[in-house]
């Protein structure tokens, strides 16, 4: 029986190559999250604390996974730790903006892994900053799912040796897909391999797609794949759908095209004080501008602070019962928690809707409804803060 020959190490590629393969042939940490948050979200409650503690860690992409960043030319390399990856390297790369990392994108970066697999290369995902839609439609930018961090971070998780964030400007913008092919994209990364989606567009003003791209490959000797768009219940699973989604108020549909719940990042602040007034924890968290916020309405979730997931009743939309400037905010009641968030970032994790907004008769009306929420809440997802990690 005749043995398979090794491979050599590729071009550029240090000595912990042979540990990040391995990393790649172990099963994947975040893989579990695609059963496990669907399994959570639909099983009977109360949810127990490793409950919650998965749902946290699955949402905000967390894994104990270190990770380097280098600045390079017009560009950011985000690697694991233990993969050194030198500029021009031999790659298999898989490209495109990965909003939400949601299931299409994990099913791309997971045919990209195992590209590499076959190859003995390193994944390179190669992404861009801002979203390349900004510049290209020329609109008001679109609401973000995950800030790039956290795409970063979870193209790691789920499977790549490597990010790479270009820096999208004029200059991208208006570079020939030839260009970015053979020039631009070789003296960061040179790919051996490439996948994109079916509605792939690139090059100057949009105007390349995966024909022309293959076209180039060929000539180029690079392998280009065209990944089929993932259908659910006869509709393209996107970002933008997953974003309308949102503000439908269908958050539990929403959450399982991203196969995880979502989750929003923002600062602590002095907010109007009512929650307070109700006997428990209350933080006012204001969040950028471009974050995508689910509709107006009361939701069950988590705020994570310092590492501990804090079960909560999270309102949306500035409540109707409060005269004052109609402007939207995010607040979340927190159980378990005591001491001070003024001025902290933290994240706050939407598991559940619980009911749509509506104005009061009174404070007193008011108070009871807010108790009820606290109480589900309570009740059914936890009262005591559950340690998530990193």
């Amino acid at each position: 029986m005749l043995s398979r020959p090794r491979r050599a190490a590729p071009r550029g590629v240090g000595a912990s190559w042979a540990l990040a393969r391995l990393r790649r042939e172990l099963p994947q940490r975040h893989r579990w999250g695609e059963v496990v948050s669907e399994a959570i979200l639909g099983r009977t409650l109360p949810l127990t604390e490793e409950d919650s503690r998965a749902l946290c860690r699955d949402s905000l992409l967390l894994g104990g996974l270190e990770v380097s960043a280098v600045r390079l030319d017009g560009a950011t390399l985000v690697t694991r730790a233990a993969v050194h990856l030198a500029p021009g390297s031999d790659a298999c790369v898989c490209i495109g903006a990965f909003d939400g990392l949601h299931r299409g994108h994990r099913r791309l970066l997971a045919h990209a892994v195992a590209d590499a697999r076959e190859l003995s290369l390193p994944c390179v995902a190669v992404t861009f900053s801002p979203d390349p839609s900004d510049l290209l439609e020329g609109e008001t930018p679109l609401s973000r799912l995950l800030e790039v961090r956290d795409r970063a971070r979870g193209l790691l998780l789920l499977g790549a040796d490597a990010v790479l964030v270009l820096d999208f400007g004029e200059e991208l913008e208006h570079t020939s897909q030839e260009a970015f092919l053979r020039r631009m994209l070789p003296r960061l990364v040179r790919p051996r391999s490439v996948r994109v989606g079916t509605n792939f567009r690139f090059g100057d003003g949009g105007r390349g797609d995966l024909d022309s791209l293959r076209e180039l490959g060929k000539r180029e000797g690079i392998a280009v794949h065209g990944e089929e768009l993932l259908q659910e219940d006869g509709k393209t699973v996107s970002a933008t759908q997953i974003r309308a989604l949102l503000r439908d108020g269908q958050l539990e549909r929403a959450n399982a095209l991203l196969a995880r719940p979502h989750f929003v990042r923002g600062t602590v602040a002095h907010g109007r004080g009512e929650g307070t007034s109700f006997g428990f924890p209350t933080a006012n968290v204001q969040v950028p501008s471009v974050t995508c916020l689910p509709s107006d309405g009361v939701y069950a979730g988590y705020v994570v602070a310092d590492r501990t997931a804090y079960p909560s009743a999270i309102n949306v939309g500035a409540p109707p019962t409060f005269s004052g400037p109609r402007q939207s905010f995010l607040e979340a009641n927190l159980l378990g928690f005591s001491g001070d968030l003024y001025g902290r970032e933290v994240s706050v994790v939407f598991a559940r809707w619980l009911r749509a907004s509506r104005p009061f008769p009174s404070t007193e009306e008011l108070e009871r409804a807010v108790l009820s929420n606290v109480d589900w809440v309570r009740t059914q997802v936890g009262q005591h803060g559950v340690e998530v990690g990193e």
